[in-house]
């Protein structure tokens, strides 16, 4: 039975409840990349894991794999509990958007190490990220976070020219899903584009050119913000085939 249990690193982007005392969680591993597991008595007042497979965490957790689609928690050691994001509505709300575009973009047991430490990166960087929008939605992290992760999944939207002709001395106006990228005015209308302002591809390159350390410090206009988030979620809907509940929070 030993050779069947083994240790990963691991981050909880979601757990919810199994019967009266267990829960489900989903993880993202070093090694496996996506996976499911059990947590059992996890909800009981003694248990020794509780508070440390709170969503958000990143712990080092032993897993054993039996015959059945979810694999066991055995034990947990915490990397990072990331009490400050998950106790600031804020910052838990900005982490639990990106917990879920790394949930439905990354949803095959398969490793990938870069967005593995995508997101380690960008749950260390939330614990002090100041409140930096209106909504959490429009958190220049977490648009800068879910920028990479369309990268790193290959839907890495093309903004230095037409998308759709190639032009690059025409005015680019609009985001084209269908096109991959951003479309000029002649090819907008057949694509079926979303308008974008010079100022949205303006901070949608800036956010995607900075480390995700430097995310928080661009002076990045609100409509510079919020054309980032349509061409996001847009990129979700076409390439995913889904919307971010967490978005419409």
């Amino acid at each position: 039975m030993a050779g069947r249990s083994y240790k990963t690193e691991a981050v909880v982007l979601r757990s919810f409840r199994l019967g009266e005392a267990d829960r489900i969680l989903h993880l993202y591993t070093l090694e496996h990349g996506r996976i499911g597991a059990v947590a059992k008595g996890i909800r009981k007042t003694k248990s020794r894991f509780g508070a440390r497979l709170e969503p958000l965490s990143h712990a080092e957790l032993v897993l054993h794999r039996g015959s059945g689609e979810l694999e066991t928690v055995t034990g947990v050691q915490l990397v990072r509990a990331h009490h400050a994001a998950r106790e600031d509505y804020y910052r838990l709300s900005v982490g639990l958007i990106g917990a879920e575009a790394m949930l439905r973009l990354f949803s095959e047991q398969e490793a990938n190490a870069r967005a593995f430490e995508a997101v380690t990166r960008f749950l260390d960087l939330l614990e002090e990220a100041p409140h930096a929008a209106d909504r959490p939605a429009l958190d220049p992290l977490g648009l800068s976070f879910q920028l990479k992760l369309l990268w790193l999944s290959g839907y890495l939207p093309h903004l230095t020219s037409c998308a759709e002709c190639g032009a690059g001395d025409a005015g680019l106006v609009g985001y084209s899903p269908r096109a991959g990228g951003a479309v000029c005015g002649a090819c907008a209308g057949r694509t079926e584009a979303l308008a974008l302002s010079g100022e949205g591809i303006a901070g949608i390159e800036a956010l995607l050119a900075s480390p995700l350390a430097d995310a928080g410090p661009l002076a990045l206009s609100e409509r510079a913000r919020r054309d980032a988030l349509r061409v996001v979620t847009a990129s979700y809907e076409f390439h995913g085939g889904f919307r971010l509940r967490t978005l419409s929070a």
